[in-house]
């Protein structure tokens, strides 16, 4: 089992539901507005001076899907460009409860 974690900005949600669920996700949990600074997009502080916001979404999912949702993520975020800062971790689940 694998977790992927995909940090993105608010306005591309919807793109990237629509990824991680075409490359196999059916359960995954978002946090809807998180703030942070990125490499590339820099400060996204939700505030007046620092504009902006992103989303988490956390997927578990099996170790044959994950590579397709990573690879569904880069797809994305060649076509969106770097400005909409999508990141996306893939770490190893060790134990999970259902």
């Amino acid at each position: 089992m694998k977790m992927i974690l995909a940090v993105y900005n608010v306005a591309v949600h919807d793109e990237v539901l629509q990824a991680v669920r075409k490359a196999g996700v059916h359960c995954y949990t978002t946090w809807p507005r998180v703030i942070g600074r990125g490499k590339r997009t820099g400060p996204r502080l939700d505030t007046t001076v620092w504009p902006g916001a992103n989303s988490v979404t956390m997927m578990v999912v099996s170790d044959e899907i994950a590579p397709r949702v990573m690879d569904a993520l880069a797809e994305l975020r060649a076509t969106l460009g770097a400005t909409e800062g999508i990141k996306a971790f893939q770490l190893p689940v060790e134990r999970q409860l259902d």
